[in-house]
């Protein structure tokens, strides 16, 4: 590889960013002395800091550039940002118009991006089809550090949390009731699409199920999840601990890499659960794991016996999640938990 001046853009969402850390990992293991760039959206900014791997961060602002006023007004000083990088060779892994417009606005010489790029992006960047292209989308991406002439030995998350952030996540932790040196297992109801949610009664259920085993529920999200979690508190006989909306992406790394397991849908927080090494239960309907699920570990993806499986369909009257009762989850974490 003889660049040395590296953007990569992986803009959202988060299990997306996630799927793409091991390029930085493979990137820089490859050329140590490349200043390798990121530039991403706020959500998922976090995800980035203090990262070895990980020269520089680039904060895209969307809220800004969804005006024509605000695109006015904020694109050119955007523009002189990336340009004034000189980057010689954009990654573009988004392949989406909105991130082909930013690798067109570096004037990179050399522009490429992963097998899958659409909305017109491939006529920006070259997109890369190596032999993974339609595999798992974390090996889809590691296809482009081999285009590149990178070894991928191993495929690692670089996914780095500083002492200040242990600290604050005990302290967010304690705030809630938990002792994170006793066992605790990690409920994430939340996900950005209807359809992959498993429903709050079954969460409810299996809450009752892991406070009678001795093992404490812990329910986590954003701000976003707050009303699923009360519904869980409501309808379970003992409610569970509860950091809904306390944690930073950072804090939520740490409390997971310290859990038993974790318990959740196809969603960014899963996938975070695997980089840091938990055990992962996860439902699967819509999508597919076979591309999304679980990349490496000690995980069970569990799926419901129907012949609508990854449909892709963000809302369904059908749910189909709700055919996996929680006794089967139960018999799941049981199975996957770290000693």
């Amino acid at each position: 590889m003889q660049y040395n001046n590296i953007l990569i853009i992986k803009l959202s969402a988060i299990g997306d960013v996630i799927h793409a850390l091991p390029v930085a990992h493979a990137l820089k293991k490859c050329n140590p002395k490349a200043h390798i760039t990121w530039v991403v959206e706020k959500p998922a900014y976090d995800l980035l800091t203090n990262n070895s791997d990980i020269d520089e961060i680039i904060l895209f602002e969307k809220p800004k550039f969804k005006t024509l006023k605000g695109l006015l007004k904020n694109l050119p000083g955007f523009a002189r940002i990336l340009r004034r990088q000189k980057f010689d060779l954009v990654i573009d892994l988004q392949g989406l118009f909105k991130s082909a417009a930013i690798a067109w606005l570096t004037g990179a010489p050399s522009r490429i991006g992963y097998c899958n790029m659409r909305e017109l992006s491939s006529l920006v960047s070259t997109p890369v089809c190596g032999k993974h292209c339609e595999g798992h989308v974390v090996d889809r991406y590691l296809d482009v550090p081999r285009h590149l002439g990178c070894t991928v030995d191993e495929v690692v998350f670089p996914v780095n949390i500083t002492e200040l952030e242990a600290w604050q996540t005990e302290q967010i932790a304690a705030e809630a009731g938990l002792d994170m040196s006793n066992p605790y297992v990690v409920l994430a109801p939340g996900t950005n699409w209807a359809s992959k949610c498993w429903p709050t009664a079954h969460f409810a259920i299996l809450t009752d199920l892991l406070w009678s085993d001795g093992i404490i529920p812990v329910v986590s999200g954003g701000l976003a999840d707050a009303p699923s979690a009360q519904e869980i508190s409501a309808l379970a006989k003992k409610p569970p601990l509860n950091v809904t909306g306390k944690t930073s992406l950072k804090h939520l790394a740490y409390l997971l890499k310290k859990a038993k397991a974790f318990v959740g849908g196809d969603t960014g927080p899963m996938h975070l659960a695997v980089a840091v090494g938990c055990p992962v239960v996860t439902m699967f309907g819509p999508t597919d794991p076979a591309r999304n699920g679980p990349y490496c570990g000690n995980n069970i993806v569990l799926e419901p016996d129907r012949n609508c499986l990854h449909c892709w369909e963000k809302s369904c009257d059908k749910d189909c999640l709700a055919v996996i009762d929680p006794y089967t989850v139960f018999a799941a974490v049981r199975s996957v938990m770290k000693s």
